[in-house]
């Protein structure tokens, strides 16, 4: 029959996108172990990192299934609990606390629109609208006002999903917003730009930071292809040795791996975030839902070009959790509508002789 047809080719989908994220992990703990060998590096942080995705997605996969409504949700207080608990942006010495809580605020908004859009009774999915836009109020109350802004974009981006037809388009001109965060990232650590926007530039991102970035642009230059070794910008930046209170990381997840493990690291970290992508375009959930994670991610890659967020287990194994629930296929059948775009349903259970 054609239903049976279309289910085995949506196996096939995900199972190719699961060997694919099995390999980017694959190799990127494999390169950090490699660059740590050749440099004398620590590479127990990126191990950490990667086996936290590898965690957050599966349990996420698991629970996902089971509770397509419930376990965002949870996830969705979960990480306003963290973000609460985490020391507050005020801090402003802290600049990997404030990355941090903006991630988990955007990660939990994505989580509570990914369970609305899960719901079928209204009222409890105007109940879980009305979680995800007192996230975006709580980043607003902590003064998180990077958090703000991605919770905000990522409200925007769900409601927006409801009328796209093709996620493909949608996941593309999200890749392109990571690409394009990434790039201006980089110009302002190349000094690339005109005079006036980088100086309106660093009154935002500040020059201490814009400092740390000249520094990993500085050694990524030393080897292209190694980099320096995992876990030992803190020992060679100057910036960071002339800190008060460092903490021994540059504040930007691509230049950071370009200093520590060469553009071979900043090409496996793009290849995961690609990964990601790839997984929500494959999934059978609908597009409301993949394209709301697709969102708090690329939301997630944003704030990690120009901080910490990354550092922090709780937020890689939110990223992976959020990416497991989207890609997660219920066990109970949500509908005709949650099928993937690109696969025709079957009108009847007819069959032509």
């Amino acid at each position: 029959m054609t239903s049976t047809a279309d289910s085995a080719a949506a196996g096939e989908r995900r199972n190719a996108s699961d060997a694919a994220g099995v390999i980017v992990l694959a190799a990127c703990a494999v390169w950090s172990l490699i660059t740590a060998a050749a440099h004398d590096g620590r590479p127990e942080g990126v191990l950490l990192a990667v086996l936290a995705v590898a965690a957050g997605y599966a349990s996420g996969r698991i629970f996902g299934a089971l509770l397509p409504v419930a376990a965002p949700c949870a996830g969705a207080l979960a990480g306003l609990g963290l973000a609460i608990a985490t020391p507050g942006p005020q801090i402003t010495s802290q600049l990997g606390h404030t990355g941090a809580t903006a991630a988990l605020l955007t990660l939990s908004t994505g989580a509570a629109c990914c369970a609305a859009w899960a719901a079928r009774p209204p009222a409890l999915r105007l109940t879980l609208r009305l979680l995800a836009a007192g996230v975006a109020v709580t980043a607003a109350v902590l003064g998180a006002t990077t958090g703000f802004v991605t919770c905000a974009g990522v409200l925007l981006c769900s409601v927006a999903a409801a009328r796209m037809r093709r996620r493909a388009l949608g996941l593309a001109g999200l890749a392109l917003t990571a690409a394009l965060v990434t790039g201006t990232t980089w110009a302002i650590a190349e000094d690339a730009l005109p005079d006036g926007l980088t100086a309106s530039l660093e009154g935002q991102l500040t020059q201490h930071r814009v400092l740390l970035w000249h520094d990993a642009l500085r050694l990524s230059s030393q080897d292209p292809t190694l980099g320096v070794g995992p876990g030992r910008y803190g020992e060679l930046s100057p910036t960071v040795a002339q800190s008060l209170l460092p903490d021994g990381k540059p504040h930007s997840a691509p230049l950071q791996q370009a200093a520590e493990q060469g553009l071979i690291g900043v090409a496996l970290l793009a290849a995961a975030f690609c990964w990601v992508l790839y997984a929500l375009w494959r999934t059978p959930r609908p597009t409301p839902i993949a394209l709301t994670a697709g969102a708090a991610l690329t939301a997630l890659a944003a704030i990690a070009s120009i901080g910490n967020a990354l550092s922090f287990t709780t937020v890689t194994a939110g990223a992976g959790l959020l990416a497991g629930l989207a890609t997660a296929r219920p066990l109970a059948d949500e509908g005709p509508e949650n099928v993937m775009d690109t696969v025709e349903r079957p009108r009847g259970n007819h069959v032509e002789p």
